[in-house]
């Protein structure tokens, strides 16, 4: 009797061997599979990783942005004070020696109406008092000074004071008929007020404006 193994046991042989291989083949694919998830699982993580960098890093660069607005912004209000304190300063300082200067100018033109241009005992002393005084005047007009002589001109309570009303025939009423002291301003503000009299208008207009 032979030992060879038929052919039925043969191909039982030959199934159990395609069996185990395809087993084999299963697990690899399994194992493929799981590695490849893992390797999806660990990109996204650093795709997350890196999306948070990136947002940390523009918050970052935001904030600094900010810092920098605001330092630049910090800057220039410090400028625009030191600047309006220096502009202050030099106005107060040129105010303050603009109103010693009035007395000086008052005191010239008072000895101007003290003296008689056409009298030869005063004649060379009202013409070098006009002279200085004009020659004074056009400098501190440099320096924004302005006087304010508003003879017959209407009342500005803005710029003049009144120290009394008259009926007058000659002007109108409320306007300034007489200036006791002139005015000055300086660089568009007023230093000082003219001290006017101003016109109650005529008599009879006078009386009927009191009867209203």
């Amino acid at each position: 009797m032979s030992n060879e193994p038929s052919k039925a046991e043969n191909k039982q042989v030959d199934e159990a061997i395609e069996g185990e291989i395809l087993t084999e083949h299963e697990c690899e694919t399994v194992n493929d599979e799981t590695n490849l998830m893992d390797e999806l699982t660990q990109s996204n993580f650093r795709v997350e990783e890196l999306e948070q960098a990136l947002a940390e890093a523009l918050a970052k660069v935001e904030e600094q942005k900010d810092s920098v607005t605001r330092a630049a912004a910090s800057e220039a209000n410090i400028r625009r004070r030191a600047a309006q304190d220096v502009e202050k300063a030099r106005k107060f300082a040129l105010e303050k020696f603009a109103n010693e200067l009035l007395p000086v100018i008052d005191n010239m033109e008072r000895a101007l109406h003290g003296t008689d241009a056409d009298s030869e005992a005063t004649k060379a002393i009202y013409e070098g008092v006009e002279l200085t005084l004009k020659s004074f005047i056009t400098t501190v007009d440099k320096f924004g000074l302005k006087e304010v002589n508003p003879q017959g001109d209407v009342f500005n309570p803005d710029h003049h004071q009144a120290i009394g009303m008259q009926p007058s025939p000659d002007f109108p009423e409320n306007t300034v008929m007489l200036v006791m002291q002139k005015g000055y301003i300086l660089n568009d503000r007023l230093l000082r007020p003219a001290m006017v009299m101003v016109s109650q208008g005529s008599a009879g207009a006078a009386s009927v404006d009191t009867q209203a």
